[in-house]
Formats: structure tokens, C-alpha cells, sequence
């Protein structure tokens, strides 16, 4: 099976493709079906970003730790950030972070660039991920995000309706019968992004295709007659206007 697709496949190709790639997986310890590693180069990510509260009365949302996930779920990517203005409210029931975390932090600007090098050219799997790409200050194209909270599929699969905002909570409870986000010592950034990718992957082939199918059609390019470009060019319309008037 070819590891890439044509940028014109249709999406009929699109799906055999994935479903090939999916039979040929050899299974996985998460309990979620996976094609072999080698036809999959590092080409998915998924991204789970906690945030601190900083400025006025703490109500800004600034990066403290980043973590990112392959398409198998191991970690290749989980450090604690020094945001840029300094802490007001670590926020610790939802995010996890506590003061002693900062103490080995690394500043903002290193850990962006380190993060952007990794998102380079990669599908960026997340939930609610416009909040991620938000904290690490980056727009990632539209076109290589895959974004849980926005797939219709997943609602219609745990039973609930297409256009709902459903918390990532409640998408593994009902579609991975796993349970996320529990007591009041914080989210797992590791564990938020697993669970993105978990996700995306139990509902990868009916997905893409969608969104293959949705994509506008090419524009095709327009059929020119050389020999009209030159009988346009010998038309005096199209001269130079001194050009003219010299020739009068």
C-alpha cells in the first residue's frame, strides 16, 4: 500500500486507502485499531496545552505546559513553560500546575520555537485546539487540524447530536469507556492529548473522507490557443499608446 495519496485522489481512494492502512495494523495496547508505523512517518500529532492566569486579577490565559503526542499516543514532547508576565493565578484545580513546577521551566520563546518545530507540516490533532494554538501564539492551517470537538462523527457515535459541544470528558466516557480529567489535582496534559488522538483515530477513515468530499473542486485552468495570444499581439489595440503615436 502506497504510505501517500495523490492531492486529487477522490475520496472513494481516499477511504480504500485508509482502510488498507488500518488491515494492516497489528493492534494496539490503548485498545484502538492502528496501521504500521512505517506508513505513517510522524505525519499525525496531537496537542494538549494548560494554561496559568496572569495580568490584571489573573483573568489572562498564558501557556504553562505543552504536551505532544504521536499517532500511536507516546510522548514526544511534555515541558513546563515560564509564561511571559508573571503568574497571578496557577489555576492548579484544572490545570495541574503548581509554583514548584516553574522552578525548572523553560521560557516562552524557547518552548514556542521547540513546539512550532514539531507542528511543522504535521495533522495537529487537539480538543477545543484553537485554545492551544491561542496560548502558543500560532495559527496552524485549517486544512492539517483535526479538531475532536469539531467532528460531527464522534457526537453521532457516543448517541449525541452532530452540532453539540461535547467536553473531551465525556467523548472518552462514551466512545473509549475511559475515565479523564478526575479528582481536583488537575488535567494530565499527556493524558488530554492521548485521548484527542484516541479519538480521532476511532473515526479516522469516515472522517477524512468527509472532509475530502467537501473540499471545493479545483479550478481548472483555461485552454489558451497560442495562436490567439499573437494575433491579439498584432492587434494594434494592444500597443503601447507612444508607440503609436510615433508610428502616425
Amino acid at each position: 500500500v502506497s504510505s501517500s495519496l495523490s492531492p486529487s485522489a477522490s475520496p472513494d481512494s481516499i477511504a480504500r486507502h485508509h482502510s488498507a492502512l488500518l488491515s494492516q495494523g497489528n493492534g494496539s495496547s490503548k485498545g484502538v485499531r492502528t496501521s504500521s508505523p512505517l506508513l505513517r512517518p510522524g505525519k499525525y500529532v496531537a496537542i494538549d496545552c494548560e494554561m496559568v492566569g496572569t495580568g490584571p486579577q489573573g483573568r489572562l490565559s498564558e501557556l504553562a505546559r505543552c504536551s505532544v503526542v504521536n499517532y500511536e499516543g507516546d510522548v514526544i514532547y511534555d515541558k513546563y513553560v515560564q509564561p511571559e508576565l508573571p503568574i497571578v493565578d496557577y489555576r492548579t484545580r484544572w490545570s495541574g500546575i503548581t509554583k514548584q513546577h516553574m522552578k525548572n521551566a523553560i521560557p516562552f520563546k524557547a518552548a514556542q520555537a521547540e513546539i512550532l518545530k514539531i507542528l511543522k507540516d504535521k495533522i495537529v490533532v487537539g480538543h477545543a485546539i484553537h485554545n492551544d494554538f491561542q496560548a502558543l501564539k500560532y495559527f496552524h492551517p485549517k486544512d492539517r487540524t483535526r479538531d475532536t470537538s469539531r467532528i460531527p462523527v464522534l457526537n453521532q457515535r457516543a448517541g449525541l447530536p452532530g452540532k453539540a459541544s461535547v467536553s473531551l470528558k465525556s467523548l472518552a466516557m462514551h466512545l473509549l469507556k475511559k475515565k479523564i480529567q478526575v479528582g481536583c489535582k488537575g488535567h494530565s496534559s499527556v493524558e488530554d492529548a492521548r485521548t484527542a488522538m484516541e479519538l480521532y483515530r476511532l473515526v479516522e477513515v469516515q472522517w477524512e473522507t468527509e472532509l475530502a468530499r467537501s473540499l471545493p473542486p479545483r479550478p481548472s485552468s483555461p485552454v489558451i490557443d497560442p495562436t490567439t495570444d499573437s494575433n491579439q499581439y498584432m492587434d494594434d489595440q494592444y500597443w503601447p499608446t507612444d508607440l503609436m503615436a510615433s508610428s502616425l
